[in-house]
């Protein structure tokens, strides 16, 4: 995954080399194959490539478009077969995906970001018209960032460097902070309150010292996919998943598929195997990373992956995780974290891991992340149901609620209820929703002040009239959406991560179809598993869901409860003013007693202050007091944020402006 960042002094000054020179240094073991930059008076353009496919070692960047527009693009382009014709024109033979993307922004300008299909992000000079662009994907699975200021704007596909280059000390960002305590922080947003994310499916455009958010792709709620048989639907299935990971296996060099045993990880294996068989891909091979541990007593991966293994007669790479341990060696980070959420250095897992990446020659990574949530893994009838009670089809509603209140072995009465507040719009369902629980130990008026309890439940969306399952699915889009802008490859290893069941193409299949097709009682992932039949093995098929146990998370809590102790006496995070020191202390020991505490909430939250606590000892946090009263924003702090046309928050960022 190669990286990209950029400096352009609105007031006209040169750009000062030796900090462009300070930013490419700190990208450097990102994009570890070479560097270029465009310099050309107040504006550059830097590029650090990280090649994965024959292609992009042909490319030149910034690239210079027949337009004269500079371009750098970092991104796998999934649908250049189809591109290329309509373009051939003005390309040259074989082209990079980079000159395709050019001459597709040479014809349609921004107009050719919803035509790109892949995993991609790409800013774009043009001097002419005095103007930057920035765009990613429409899940945000490549980033861009940047730090808009009065007299100029700096831009990375890595936050760090904006943070640490900066000589500036940063305000937290509350919103970012509940969303965070949601497991879904805002796509837009950034820990910092000075510091944006280009959201996924939208591009940003840079004039007059403004920044102006506009959508290019959005999920028509018009797209309908129906066939008569099962059957059709099965095939279509086949299709794109195949679609999905092929285009995943363009690669000049070896690919490691991680393989649990899981389903989502065993279709991506024996779907690559297919077509490696059938269809002559061009790559070095594929091989399989997987880890176990038999003294966890959920484990049985072990036992599963290994008829995979058999299946392509091939043993992979294995990772015993309980002779490494996977508790952190310390619950502080030495390496700067831009983001919250990682726990204490480095694993010894993650550092065998790493060594098996580079080891082998690995440079992208099949993951089979977005599987379970949006192919029916998870076996919520809520939304299902709730389609039946707005469509008014009582009598198929009263037999769907007999044959789930069997499978989930609950009352239907209460199965009805749930079905019937998700009928209800966020602002009214999270007063019912379980999952809108606020965790005690988060401070009540923080809580209320930033929304907790809908981000909890729902996302700040508006849909309409749709269907509830509709809403639903499209709602697990742009969280997963959240989540990916926010996800950071590992440090250790220098590896692009790809994500077959995240194809916009698949994505789009899935949102389209029927909802009965996904999720059935007593069928968990319906469609998957009856279109993979001859392909994966039935006993992968059959599998029950894979179970994952708690218990590192209660052995992490009794090695370091003295200190936990001692910081809860006087933490950040409380005077931040956003959780209850005294109340976070007696939920630990509720889990030490072994009484019912949401435990990975608990860590999520101890994670946060380690965060802070690096934050402040760099120098870059901007902290009250011990002594002052929790944590206020600044009395202008609501005229920062406004609504736009097009419902894309706009803000006033420090000394600059996005709207």
């Amino acid at each position: 995954m190669s990286v990209q960042a950029g400096i352009w002094n609105f007031d006209g000054r040169p750009i000062d080399r030796e900090r462009l020179a300070q930013i490419s240094e700190s990208l450097k073991h990102q994009g570890p194959d070479g560097e270029s930059c465009y310099v050309d008076g107040s504006v550059a353009l830097l590029y650090r490539p990280f090649h994965t496919t024959a292609e992009s070692r042909r490319e030149k960047q910034p690239y210079f478009s027949h337009r004269g527009y500079i371009l750098t693009w970092d991104g796998r382009l999934d649908n250049r077969d189809e591109l290329i014709p309509e373009l051939r024109s003005e390309l040259e033979a074989n082209p990079t995906d980079v000159a395709v993307v050019a001459a597709a922004f040479d014809r349609w300008e921004t107009d050719c970001f919803r035509r790109i299909f892949g995993d991609w992000a790409i800013s774009i000079w043009r001097p002419e018209q005095h103007e930057l662009l920035f765009a990613t994907d429409y899940m945000a699975i490549r980033h861009i960032f940047y730090y808009l200021k009065k007299d100029r704007i700096w831009w990375s596909t890595d936050l760090s460097p904006l943070v640490l280059l900066s000589n500036n000390t940063f305000q937290i960002e509350d919103n970012y902070v509940a969303g965070y305590f949601a497991h879904s922080p805002d796509s837009h947003l950034t820990p910092y309150s000075e510091i944006r994310q280009v959201p996924p499916g939208q591009f940003v455009r840079v004039r007059n010292e403004w920044a102006f958010v506009e959508r290019f792709w959005r999920f028509s709620p018009k797209s309908r996919i129906r066939y008569k048989t099962d059957a059709e639907y099965e095939e279509h299935f086949r299709h794109v998943f195949r679609q999905s990971v092929q285009r995943r296996l363009r690669s000049d060099s070896p690919i490691l598929a991680e393989l649990s045993g899981g389903l989502d990880s065993s279709s991506i294996v024996c779907m690559a195997d297919d077509i490696l068989a059938k269809d002559g891909v061009e790559m070095p091979r594929l091989d399989t990373l997987s880890y176990y541990d038999k003294t966890e007593p959920s484990g049985d991966d072990w036992n599963y992956f290994q008829k995979i293994e058999a299946k392509r007669g091939r043993v992979g790479i294995h990772i015993d995780g309980s002779t490494l341990g996977s508790s952190p060696a310390s619950l502080r980070c030495e390496e700067f974290c831009p983001l919250p959420g990682g726990l204490g250095s480095a694993t010894k897992l993650g550092a065998e891991r790493a060594d098996a990446v580079r080891g082998g020659g690995y440079r992208a990574v099949l993951s089979g992340f977005g599987g379970d949530e949006f192919t029916g893994g998870v076996p919520d009838p809520r939304a299902q149901l709730a389609d039946l009670i707005v469509q008014f089809k009582f009598v198929s509603m009263a037999k769907q609620l007999v044959a789930w209140s069997l499978v989930k072995r609950r009352p239907w009465i209460q199965l009805l209820w749930q079905s019937a507040t998700d009928v209800l719009p966020a602002s009214l369902g999270h007063y019912f929703a379980k999952e809108a629980k606020i965790e005690p130990w988060i401070r009540e008026d923080f809580a209320k002040r930033t929304r907790l309890a809908i981000r909890q439940s729902d996302v700040d969306e508006h849909f309409g009239l749709w269907l509830p399952t509709r809403r639903s699915y499209i709602a697990g889009v742009l969280v997963m959406a959240n989540n990916m802008a926010k996800l950071t490859a590992p440090v250790q290893a220098f590896e692009e991560a790809r994500y077959p069941f995240l194809d916009q193409t698949l994505i789009e299949f899935l949102l389209s179809i029927p909802a009965d097709q996904l999720l059935r009682p007593g069928e968990r992932r319906s469609l998957m598993r009856r279109s993979l039949v001859g392909i994966v093995p039935r006993d992968i098929l059959s599998r029950r869901t894979k179970q994952v146990g708690e218990r590192i998370h209660m052995l992490i809590l009794e090695k370091y409860w003295d200190e936990l102790h001692t910081i809860y006496q006087t933490s950040l995070s409380s005077r931040l003013g956003y959780i209850d020191e005294a109340r976070l202390m007696k939920t630990i020991c509720d889990a030490r007693d072994g009484k019912s505490v949401s435990l990975v909430r608990v860590l999520w939250t101890i994670s946060l202050e380690y965060w802070l606590r690096g934050l402040a000892a760099r120098g870059l946090l901007h902290t009250p007091a011990a002594s002052s009263s929790p944590f206020k924003a600044p009395a202008d702090a609501d005229k920062r944020i406004a609504a736009t046309s097009n419902g894309v928050p706009s803000c006033n960022m420090g000394d600059g402006i996005i709207h």
